[in-house]
């Protein structure tokens, strides 16, 4: 478990986020909205329950997309697109995109979540050539 100040922004900058608190899980999600929400094989987000969410700039930027009938919601910046943490204190919830973090994370993921639903191309992928850069 985390107990600090995490911060966190999007790709181009201009929204900026402090989450104070502890991150109880992480999890990387297979559903077909994740992969559609992330553009990947996979969402990785952390959840909270007891963590607090503060924007230091940026936040009349941010758009808020929810899925007509569900409970599936994605926080995004308007000028990047990048994904951005999604406070649901209906269900009291903080779900925060690890990739949108600069501070270390501290915690693993604890499981791949909705693993029948992953891509077909989302197997044996420990065997797929490693890069530190661009192809040549």
């Amino acid at each position: 478990m985390v107990n600090n100040l995490t911060t966190g922004e999007c790709l181009c900058g201009t929204v900026q986020f402090h989450i104070s608190g502890t991150f109880e899980s992480f999890f990387l999600c297979h559903c077909s909205r994740c992969r559609k929400d992330s553009g990947s094989a996979h969402s990785a987000n952390l959840f909270s329950a007891t963590a607090s969410l503060t924007w230091v700039s940026g936040e009349e930027k941010i758009k808020i997309f929810r899925l007509s009938g569900t409970r599936h919601t994605k926080s995004f910046c308007s000028e990047c697109g990048s994904a951005l943490p999604v406070s649901q204190p209906e269900v009291g919830l903080l779900m925060v995109p690890a990739g949108s973090l600069d501070s270390r994370i501290d915690i693993r993921p604890r499981a791949h979540i909705f693993y029948s639903s992953r891509a077909n191309w989302d197997n044996d992928l420990a065997s797929v050539e490693k890069l530190d850069r661009l192809p040549s």
